[in-house]
C-alpha cells in the first residue's frame, strides 16, 4: 500500500503525531523515510480539509528540534565509538565513506552544516549525533537546529501544501491533458535534479583516497 493512501486511514491527530515522531527518530539518527511521511501528510492536508496545515508544519519541526537535539546529547556521551556501532548497525547509511563526508561538510561549514543538513538526506540523519560528537558549542548548534527545523519542515509543509491544492484545482480543469502534462514535468525535474546530484556526488568524492590515508 502506497504511504499516502495508508495515511488516508489514519485519523488527522495520528497524522500529527506519526509525523512529529518519524521526524524526531530520524533527526535522532535512525534512518527513517521523514521526508516522505511529511510530505504524503502535507499532500493528503491538501486534499481532506480535516488535516490542519499549520498544526502538521508545527508537529514536524518540534519533531525535527527535538529529535536532533536529543542526537546532539548521545553524540556527545557516545563520541566516536558510537559512530563506530552505527555503522555497524547501519552500514548503508553510517559507512565510513559516509561519516568522512558529512565530518568534512561540518569542519567546513560549521553550524551551517546543521542548518543546511536539514535539506540533505545523509546531513538530516548524522546532523544531531555528529555535532555532539564533534563537540560543537550547543548554543550554535541549537540556533542551527531551531532555524533548520523550521524552515524544513514548515517551508515543505506549505510548498507542498499549497501546490497539491493548486495542482488538484488544475488537474480537475484540465482532466487528462493536466495529468499528462504535470507527470512530464516532473520526470523531467527529477532528471535535472537527479543529474545535478550525480555531479555534485562525484565532486565530493574525488577527494576521499587523500582523507582515507591519513
Amino acid at each position: 500500500m502506497h504511504v499516502q493512501e495508508w495515511l488516508e486511514t489514519v485519523p488527522p491527530l495520528a497524522i500529527y503525531l506519526l509525523v512529529g515522531l518519524v521526524i524526531g527518530l530520524e533527526s535522532l539518527g535512525i534512518p527513517l523515510p521523514g521526508e516522505i511521511i511529511l510530505v504524503s501528510s502535507a499532500l493528503l492536508a491538501s486534499q481532506h480539509g480535516e488535516i490542519d496545515p499549520f498544526v502538521l508544519g508545527a508537529c514536524a519541526s518540534a519533531g525535527a528540534i527535538i529529535g536532533d537535539s536529543i542526537g546532539y546529547a548521545i553524540g556527545r556521551k557516545g563520541g566516536r565509538p558510537l559512530l563506530a556501532w552505527l555503522g555497524s548497525k547501519f552500514p548503508r547509511h553510517f559507512s565510513e565513506a559516509h561519516v568522512a563526508t558529512a565530518e568534512r561538510s561540518f569542519q567546513k561549514w560549521g553550524m551551517w552544516a546543521v542548518f543546511f543538513g536539514r535539506f540533505v538526506a545523509l546531513l538530516r540523519i548524522f546532523a544531531g549525533p555528529l555535532a555532539g560528537v564533534l563537540r560543537m558549542p550547543y548554543w550554535k548548534f541549537l540556533t542551527a537546529n531551531v532555524l533548520g527545523g523550521i524552515v524544513w519542515a514548515g517551508g515543505t509543509t506549505a510548498v507542498i501544501y499549497y501546490v497539491g491544492v493548486v495542482a488538484e484545482s488544475w488537474l480537475k480543469r484540465f482532466s487528462w491533458l493536466g495529468l499528462v502534462a504535470a507527470v512530464l514535468v516532473g520526470l523531467t525535474s527529477m532528471l535535472i535534479i537527479k543529474r545535478r546530484a550525480s555531479k555534485v556526488q562525484a565532486a565530493h568524492q574525488e577527494p576521499e583516497p587523500v582523507g582515507a590515508g591519513e
